[in-house]
Order: C-alpha cells, then structure tokens, then sequence
C-alpha cells in the first residue's frame, strides 16, 4: 500500500489490437495528460508462458469466464450448445481462455508502470469499463472500440478491448513483479507540475 496516494504505482499494458492500430501514443498521451507519469515502459512480443502465467489459472476464475459467455449467449438468444458444443460453465471458461492467450500472444504488446495520485483507480478511469460497447466516450476503450462479448464469442475469439489495468495494488505490485522483475530499477522523476499541484511536499 502507497504511503501517500501520489506514491500509488499500476500496471497498464497496451495490448496486441492497440499496438497493430498505432494507438499506444495515444494511450500514452492520456495517461501523461492528467498528470500521472510512466515511469517504466517496454514493448515485446510475450511467450505463451508469460501471458499463460499472467493469467489466473484457478477453477473458479477460469468457470466465471465460462458463465459471462454464457450469460451472453442468454442475452442475445444465442446456442451455446450448438455453438461451443456444451452448455457448461466449466467448460467453456477453458476455451475462452484459450482464446485471450492466443490473442495476447498474436503480436507485440507495450507495458507500463505508472505512477501518481490514485494511479489504479485513476488508469482503469482512462481505460473505461472493460466492454468497449459499454464504455463512455472520453475513455480509451470507449473511443477506440466497439467490440463486445456477443461479437467475441460468436468468432470464437477474445475481445479486443485495447488495454489491461491492474484492478487493485496487489494486483498491480504482483503483474509489475511478472513483467519487469524484482530487481529491474524503476525510472521515476519529478514532473514539472508537480511543483504546482504539491508546493509543500517537502
């Protein structure tokens, strides 16, 4: 936990749709725009044992994944059955899985440390809610994507919904970890408004 909410870290990663469609500058620019700052960056294209690793891989999680896809199915009076061949949370949560892993692993992805006042909270803002079609225009996904689950699943294939962002500081601090390392050195440094917005931090 940060000792005060400007110390507070995130992780951002940029993902294989919003790198192929030139947007990581863009990405970036807002993240630097409310005045938060990016104080490790690097783009690569990851192992299947690091996105494998990135994800959970507990039953439970894995069977939500199942059961969103089948509330989907519901909602748009789809056949999961005739479909995925099954109507089984458990077993349809391994192969959506499967899908974002080959998704992730389809092209270079950029990752990003960032860091400032309420950094978790203020990046999953910029992001905007995980479902381009729900998210708000102003936010990244609202504005670059109009993908949903209904599509994604009828092509058998993960959402493109451009970024991931680390929903709290543990998980944050953990994905950080994953991608960057223990002892890899962080490039902080002072802004120039930020002599402004904490004049007496000192």
């Amino acid at each position: 936990m940060a000792t005060h909410p400007r110390e507070e870290i995130t992780f951002l990663m940029a993902k294989p749709d919003a790198v192929q469609r030139g947007l990581t500058g863009e990405i970036i620019r807002r993240i630097e725009q409310v005045g938060l700052k990016i104080i490790g960056l690097k783009m690569f294209k990851a192992t299947h044992k690091q996105i494998d690793d990135h994800y959970p891989k507990d039953e439970a999680w894995i069977t939500r994944l199942g059961e969103k896809t089948l509330a989907t199915y519901t909602k748009y009076g789809y056949d999961a059955n005739k479909e995925l061949g099954t109507d089984k949370a458990e077993k349809i949560g391994p192969m959506v899985r499967k899908w974002l892993l080959t998704f992730m692993e389809s092209g270079p992805v950029v990752m990003m440390v960032i860091k400032g006042v309420h950094a978790v909270e203020m990046v999953r803002k910029l992001a905007g809610e995980t479902m381009p079609s729900n998210a708000p225009l102003g936010t990244i996904r609202g504005d670059f994507s109009v993908d949903s689950a209904a599509a994604a699943n009828r092509d058998k294939r993960a959402i493109y919904n451009l970024v991931h962002a680390s929903e709290t500081e543990d998980e944050a601090s953990h994905e950080i970890e994953h991608w960057f390392g223990k002892v890899e050195k962080l490039s902080d440094y002072e802004r120039s408004d930020e002599m402004v917005m904490y004049p007496s931090k000192d």
